[in-house]
């Protein structure tokens, strides 16, 4: 049996991030949580630039294999995994596991023919929506109070326009997925386009409520836009690596589910984490106090 220790790793990563959250949630600072959720996020994509789109979603693919795997008796076929020809090589479980999360396995063979505009598309969409996370989580961790307004600002500037150029990539790609029927046919198209406005719309009022001077509106909506951005990448992953096994029986429905759901889900977590923010003054309290960092950090 091949044990991928890349995929051991993570699991370990997710368990100190666990444990990360539950010291968090007892002392309410979440500046740790946080800090680590971006530096794992980076750790997943930089590798797409390092070792290319396959060998990348041969790894993604193989975080999902055992526990999309388990308990499926030996001889059945559930719906929503298959089988990845001619040699196994969407997964970097090996022989391991014969069947696959279905919408893996069109991922991987979309990503693995060398189609140069594609995946030019991808790393763009990788790597600007890295740059974007990154970017939005400095301005929410060091607002632009006195001195730093001007460089607030700028920062804003660039990461809107990054975020637009790795949202434009993704809603290209996302254009092909009709035609894709294991991630869900038009559905899927949509669904990806629905999650690029949510994430675009709240970025684009907060900058709306900026240039208006309304300051209280703006941090309201960049937060909501954290949020977003959270569901479309960390939440979306985690709500397939649970619904996945429970719905496996059913083609694309747990990933649909994921893609429709993720983003606004995201936002409504930040909704409620802002509303439970203490006031002070009757002013929306900055996002560096939510997570445990002082006005002064």
């Amino acid at each position: 049996m091949k044990i991928p220790l890349d995929v051991m790793l993570f699991y370990g990563a997710l368990l100190v991030w666990i444990a990360i959250l539950a010291v968090g949630w007892r002392k309410r600072s979440f500046r740790g949580f946080l800090l680590f959720g971006v530096a794992l996020l980076l750790v997943l994509n930089v590798r797409y630039f390092i070792e290319g789109p396959a060998k990348s979603i041969a790894f993604f693919v193989g975080i999902y294999d055992v526990l999309h795997n388990f308990g499926v008796t030996a001889g059945t076929a559930p719906e929503a995994l298959a089988a990845c020809p001619p040699d196994n090589r969407c997964t970097v479980w090996g022989g391991t596991y014969g069947q696959h999360p279905s919408w893996g396995v069109a991922f991987y063979q979309r990503f693995s023919e060398g189609n140069g505009v594609r995946d030019a598309l991808l790393y763009g969409h990788v790597g600007f929506n890295s740059i974007a996370f990154v970017l939005m989580m400095w301005q929410l961790f060091r607002p632009g109070l006195g001195s730093r307004a001007r460089p607030h600002r700028i920062l804003g500037r660039v990461t809107l326009s990054v975020l637009l150029m790795g949202v434009a990539c993704s809603c290209i790609l996302a254009a092909e997925h009709g035609s894709v029927a294991h991630y869900g046919g038009d559905l899927a198209k949509y669904g990806f386009w629905f999650m690029a406005a949510c994430v675009v719309v709240c970025a684009g009022l907060g900058y709306a409520a900026i240039r208006r001077r309304d300051v209280n509106a703006h941090r309201t909506w960049m937060f909501r836009f954290a949020g977003s951005m959270w569901g479309a990448f960390w939440l979306f992953r985690v709500m397939e690596f649970v619904l996945g096994p429970l719905l496996r029986d059913f083609d694309t429905v747990s990933i649909l589910i994921c893609i429709w759901f993720s983003a606004p889900l995201g936002i409504l977590i930040a909704e409620f984490v802002r509303r439970r923010m203490p006031a002070a003054a009757g002013e929306m309290t900055h996002f560096p106090q939510a997570v445990g960092v002082s006005r002064t950090a």
